[in-house]
């Protein structure tokens, strides 16, 4: 299993959201901890970035993960229309 360690940032916008939604993200995230390469998870990594792309609805997580020390940092949980500008 990996830490999970969620930006300031991440974590006012994941309190913001609503209970359904905020309850289907922190599901996927902890599935993530404890398989990062999870087949049911859509994950991706960003092209010509260190980061990763977990899909959630219209949701996006962007995270980098460390597999020596096991950590996955969340660094934005935004929509997808906002995620990549």
């Amino acid at each position: 299993m990996y830490k999970v360690q969620i930006h300031k940032q991440a974590s006012k916008k994941l309190t913001s959201l609503n209970a359904k939604e905020r309850l289907r993200i922190t599901d996927k995230i902890m599935e993530l901890s404890y398989d990062p390469d999870s087949k049911t998870l859509d994950i991706k990594k960003l092209v010509g970035e260190e980061y990763w792309r977990l899909r959630v609805g219209k949701w996006r997580i962007v995270y980098d993960r460390d597999d020596t020390v096991r950590i996955i940092r969340i660094e934005r949980i935004k929509s997808r229309g906002d995620i990549y500008k």
